[in-house]
């Protein structure tokens, strides 16, 4: 579908990039009573949210679960008519290919910072557990306004416990280098625990006092029957159906303020005019579409920096291969491994085994930030290196009936040092123009719930303008559809 040719009067707002993000911000501006037209680029909406099918089994092709213990998924999920459809992982058990075995991931940590050593005993040497003892010994380390979770890390507990556990937890999140990552934007609550303590452990242990008084809270992670792509196509399909426009295929090209008229969006040639535009974008086309109207908001996000990554899907017989038990391992970069981690899908997701009992599905995933080599491989050769890894890993040594590569070039940003503050700085720029407002996985996080939040943020910004054609949002008019703004 082609936008069309649109002049509206009060009440219309833009969003530009139709995933997680961008759909959340049309969700709930139509509470707001505001008419939406949701505009993406591609020929579909969801972003990094894909469902997708191998030897006719139903998958997840990108990101597959979504943390339940923040609130934003999985209530979207519920108000949009999949709270039927929600399911926990069916086993919580994973592991580490780490030192030539799979070992128990261990328990007792947070983002791979344990509160004893010997949380790690087992996948640290002795040398490396004597390190984290000496935690309580050594005078405070000051964390300043931000530190690299890896710096800060080893100064406190030692090397091994970064390179063994912090960076392939971390690498699983971002694909990045943990000595890189950011402490206050990629584990906020250890930094804010830092900054009160002398001794990182024990600010550990007090994280995990206040989390096991919330463990009634549910599971820590939550996916939806049929994968959790199917979170973007309900949410786009209660979107429509509440009067809303979504057009794919249709980048936007230009994006201009206008003194009397709001927002000029030009999209495949064609022009619409908004009251208010929330820009659901990565950062490198959200910078090109603000180059012209806030150049300063365009030169901070143009230095926002993004890893690659490839998912490799395979289809097993079951009858042929046999899985440690669990729901897969990770792998440390300094084991020299190609693959960074594997998920035994059908032992993961209940409803994967319900759905196809002679399959066992599981998947790879292959690329870190810089790591170009990997990724420039062909598809097949990805496919080869994924099966000698799980070979060494689990003696998996049959056939699959069926692969599949799904590539996500520049899926992942960066979250370096400064990060925050960077993210402060776009804000400021972006605030000085009445009705636009960002949203999306390059500010506050990259899991799903924080990308709703940013984008309900986005939408409670505009509606706190004041004076701007998006007052509309505020004191919302009665939509053109036919329900009235709450």
């Amino acid at each position: 579908m082609r936008a069309q040719d649109t002049r509206t009067g009060t009440g219309h707002v833009v969003v530009i990039g139709g995933g997680i993000a961008g759909l959340a911000a049309a969700h709930r501006l139509l509470d707001r009573g505001v008419r939406v037209t949701v505009l993406e680029a591609t020929d579909r909406v969801g972003g990094k949210l894909l469902p997708g099918e191998i030897a006719g089994a139903r998958v997840d092709l990108g990101a597959e679960s979504m943390l339940a213990r923040r609130p934003e998924g999985v209530t979207l999920a519920r108000e949009v008519g999949l709270g039927d459809q929600l399911q926990p992982p069916a086993t919580a058990t994973a592991s580490l290919w780490t030192r030539g075995a799979l070992r128990p991931m261990p328990k007792g940590h947070v983002m791979g910072v344990p509160g004893t050593a010997s949380a790690l005993s087992g996948v640290l040497s002795d040398e490396g557990l004597r390190r984290i003892e000496q935690d309580a010994e050594l005078p405070r380390t000051e964390v300043g306004d931000d530190v690299a979770v890896g710096e800060f890390v080893a100064a406190r507990l030692g090397r091994e416990v970064v390179d063994r556990l912090v960076e392939p937890l971390l690498g699983g999140v971002y694909a990045g280098d943990a000595y890189r990552i950011s402490l206050r934007s990629a584990v906020p609550q250890l930094f804010e625990a830092a900054r009160t303590h002398d001794s990182l452990t024990e600010a550990v242990r007090e994280i995990q006092a206040r989390a096991a008084q919330n463990q009634q809270a549910g599971p820590v992670f939550m996916g939806i029957r049929g994968g959790i792509g199917q979170l973007p196509l309900a949410v786009a399909e209660s979107v429509r159906a509440r009067g809303a426009e979504i057009v794919t295929g249709a980048p936007v090209t230009e994006l201009r303020r206008e003194a009397h008229t709001g927002w000029r969006v030009v999209a495949e040639g064609q022009v619409l005019q908004a009251d208010a535009v929330v820009l659901a974008l990565p950062a490198p086309a959200a910078a090109a579409l603000l180059r012209a109207e806030a150049p300063a908001a365009a030169a901070e996000l143009a230095t926002v920096e993004y890893a690659s990554m490839a998912l490799v899907t395979l289809a097993y017989r079951r009858s042929e291969i046999a899985l440690p038990e669990g729901s897969g391992f990770l792998v440390p970069p300094v084991d020299g491994h190609t693959i960074k981690a594997s998920t035994f899908a059908s032992q993961k997701w209940g409803w994967i085994a319900d759905e196809n009992p002679d399959l066992l599905v599981l998947r790879t995933s292959v690329g870190r930030h810089g790591e170009t080599e990997v990724l420039g491989r062909a598809d097949g050769e990805l496919v080869d290196v994924s099966r000698h890894d799980l070979r060494e890993a689990t003696g998996l040594d049959a056939a699959p009936v069926a692969t599949r590569v799904t590539r996500w070039d520049d899926g992942l940003p960066q979250y370096p040092v400064g990060h925050h503050a960077r993210v402060a700085r776009i804000r400021e720029h972006v605030g000085k123009l009445p009705g636009l407002a960002v949203c999306g996985a390059a500010y506050d996080g990259v899991g799903i719930p924080a990308c709703i939040a940013s984008a309900y943020a986005a939408v409670d910004q505009l509606g706190g303008d004041r004076g701007g054609p998006d007052s509309l949002i505020t004191n919302p008019v009665r939509s053109p559809h036919g329900g009235a703004g709450e």
